[in-house]
């Protein structure tokens, strides 16, 4: 395996940090699993729409707060910026396990912790971003991305069914104070790391990079249709923690059965990640095709006789997921204006983890009200249409043809000649590392053509 890989961790700030990340992501899918499973099963009798609202809480104010928090990032010192918030977490953790553990727990005070972790989250994730482009130099920026794909990707897998277990073995209560436990991971690699050694780097406010990606985008049809479908996907088709417990519920399984499901999906996902590299370029088309994919593996969901059976179709579903993603993470930043690339791939995440505070609640209240199938068929539903978005503006475009030579081919032409510039992506948040495609060995990659051309196709 080439040591180019891990090129960023020869550096001893990013090392640290990167430890400290891992340990800290387990802890936050721990976390997230048991909140879910806490609203499902003991503060309500199984209400899917009570867990749809706590997820809107918690996703709303990253979104919400934009532009402030982006600000705060730049006017503070991030390092100290982010101790505080990881202190925050951790005391909003301690305090959610122990009204657990002493049954003081309600619905309406884990509604106010949802809102309260969503507000320090919202401060949080741009000082972490602004904070590792500072931790690395600009040319290690992509393969430290990379690394944080791996250690995202690899947290999902191990802490849904730690947390499972964990829920079963000795309560959920126990959960959040473990959580609470690994952000002193994350506090002692910011006391370890050596100021001296940072580069602090400018980095504009939320608002601005917004503002000026939604005009470049409005300019773009086809960013405009990949928006249009993550979008889609984002609001209605991510939302696994409600199809995965109420699922499992329904086969009779406990909170062991959701963790497992929940590392099914990863299992899919990490699977996605590293198929997206050994693409030569991200293709519009295969957006296309994992929204399609997206809606075929939900439809066997929906039909699926077994727990064995539905946990196998959710390995599709991450992969198709994170495929369709990552694609479009990488198409909108190899194609767009470098100058600008920040700012449009701000708006990209601002477009995925806004369809969450959406389209969580609507999916939670027809799981409730008509069952997690019926909610399963409206993400595949939903899916189907952003694949024939997709479809549509590819017909629309005038680039599909008849294959000169062969009667029953068709044949793509690129929507206009954009040089292809290289993917150097300037954020660091977990949303960017799970939509991030993870590096394979050089003699694992495709074969390059022997004569790259400075285009992109569908």
């Amino acid at each position: 395996m080439s040591m180019s890989m891990f090129r960023s961790l020869s550096i001893f700030n990013y090392r640290v940090w990167f430890v400290g990340a891992l340990v800290s992501n387990i802890g936050a899918w721990m976390q997230a699993t048991a909140q879910n499973w806490v609203v499902l099963t003991q503060l309500t009798d199984n209400d899917a729409a009570a867990m749809g609202v706590t997820m809107a809480l918690q996703f709303a104010p990253p979104l919400l707060l934009v532009s402030v928090t982006g600000w705060v990032a730049d006017r503070f010192d991030r390092r100290r910026l982010i101790m505080c918030t990881q202190s925050a977490l951790l005391v909003l953790a301690v305090a959610l396990g122990i009204l657990l553990l002493s049954g003081a727990m309600t619905l309406p005070l884990m509604f106010g912790f949802a809102l309260a972790l969503g507000v320090v989250t919202a401060f949080d994730n741009p000082a972490r971003q602004a904070f590792v482009s500072d931790v690395v130099s600009h040319e290690n920026a992509s393969n430290a991305v990379a690394l944080n794909a791996a250690s995202f990707n690899t947290a999902r897998l191990i802490g849904p069914a730690v947390a499972g277990v964990m829920i079963v073995a000795i309560g959920t209560g126990w959960v959040f104070l473990v959580n609470a436990f690994t952000f002193l991971a994350m506090i002692a690699a910011l006391l370890i790391m050596r100021p001296h050694e940072l580069a602090a780097r400018h980095r504009r406010g939320g608002g601005a990079r917004l503002a000026d990606g939604f005009r470049y985008v409005a300019h773009r049809p086809d960013l405009v249709v990949i928006f249009v479908m993550v979008f889609l996907l984002g609001a209605f088709g991510m939302n696994f923690p409600i199809f995965a417990s109420t699922m499992a519920l329904e086969f009779g399984r406990g909170a062991d059965g959701f963790g497992l499901l929940s590392s099914f999906v990863a299992v899919g996902s990490l699977a996605g990640a590293l198929l997206a590299a050994r693409r030569e370029r991200a293709r519009m088309r295969v957006v296309v095709l994992g929204a399609g994919g997206f809606a075929v593996a939900s439809t066997l969901s929906v039909f699926a006789p077994s727990y064995g059976a539905y946990a196998a179709t959710l390995v599709l579903t991450g992969f198709c997921v994170v495929t369709t993603l990552t694609t479009a993470n990488g198409y909108v930043q190899t194609t767009t204006d470098p100058a600008l690339r920040g700012r449009v791939l701000a708006l990209y995440m601002a477009i995925l983890l806004g369809g969450t505070p959406v389209g969580a609640p609507i999916v939670g209240a027809v799981a409730s009200e008509f069952g997690p199938r019926m909610a399963i068929a409206l993400a595949a539903a939903v899916a189907l249409i952003a694949c024939g978005i997709g479809v549509s503006w590819t017909l629309a475009s005038g680039r599909v043809h008849r294959h000169e030579t062969r009667r029953f081919r068709l044949t793509v032409d690129e929507t206009r000649p954009i040089t292809t510039i290289a993917p150097e992506p300037e954020d660091f948040s977990d949303e960017i590392a799970g939509t991030t495609p993870i590096p394979l060995p050089p003699g694992e990659r495709a074969t390059p053509r022997a004569t790259p051309r400075p285009r992109h196709g569908a």
